[in-house]
């Protein structure tokens, strides 16, 4: 297995370098830089987690093997420049893993996952440069950035005593929205009460942004189930008044309901 583990990587970086090369290469491929990929990165990650949230386990083998290349992509312009190759990416991340896992591959031991986590962070901590927040890529989920925010100040102090406090200061933040007169100013009280929601998450152990790709997802089934209804009563959805939509838009809660129930039976 090992054996062939290696070819398929090696054969991989060997197709990498080939759609690099300047002469008989991909003119794409050989046009991109990292600013250009990164972009794409981002995307075939996003498309992991998607195959994963729909259970798709053959779509996420495909998927797993789209982000790879992105690593390989990367690194073979980071070798071009003389800086690192994919062997040292794997290795870098190989010594990572050793280090911050002691209770694994050292003598460490913790008495919960809790107390492993919270070991961890501490190890990460020390490798952190700038301040607790200065490694938190920009390019994050807007909800996600602000829930790891939270986490890191949270761990030296800066923070509520429980979920009532969060849940407190959303209040306050949803008055002062409430209270805002000009775009301006609902726009910077509206990513507040965002943002503060993003700490009632955190404080409930939920993850927002998985929350919310949830209710995306919820929201666009039952909009297909409605689109689906006017079509079958040959009628156009947008010509439809209010009332209507909002029938429709219980009849199709009330499906997912049924639907719901019926595979907990099977399931049962």
């Amino acid at each position: 297995m090992a054996e062939t583990l290696l070819f398929h990587t090696q054969r991989l970086l060997s197709i990498m370098a080939r759609l690099r090369d300047p002469q008989a290469g991909c003119p794409w491929d050989v046009a991109q830089n990292f600013t250009t990929i990164a972009p794409y990165t981002i995307e075939e990650a996003y498309e992991v987690a998607d195959a994963i949230a729909r259970g798709d386990l053959e779509d996420l083998r495909g998927e797993l093997g789209d982000l790879l290349l992105q690593v390989v992509f990367h690194a073979r312009m980071a070798e071009e420049q003389g800086h690192f190759d994919f062997e040292q990416v794997a290795a870098s991340i190989a010594d990572k893993m050793l280090e911050r896992h002691p209770h694994v591959f050292a003598d460490a031991r913790f008495a919960s996952e809790k107390e492993q986590k919270a070991a961890w962070e501490d190890i990460k901590a020390q490798k952190r440069e700038g301040g607790a927040l200065a490694d938190l890529p920009l390019a994050l989920p807007a909800l996600m950035r602000a829930q790891k925010m939270g986490n890191r100040v949270a761990r030296l102090g800066f923070d509520w005593d429980g979920m009532a406090g969060a849940r407190a200061k959303l209040d306050e933040e949803l008055a002062e929205f409430d209270a805002a007169t000009t775009p301006d100013e609902r726009t910077e009280e509206l990513g507040d009460v965002l943002f503060t929601l993003a700490m009632v998450a955190r404080h409930a152990g939920v993850d927002a942004e998985g929350a919310l790709r949830q209710a995306n997802r919820k929201f666009e089934r039952r909009w297909a189930w409605m689109e689906a209804q006017a079509a079958s009563e040959g009628l156009r959805i947008e010509d439809q008044p209010l009332d209507v939509l909002e029938c429709w838009w219980r009849q199709a809660k009330q499906q997912e309901k049924m639907q719901a129930h019926l595979s907990s039976k099977d399931t049962a």
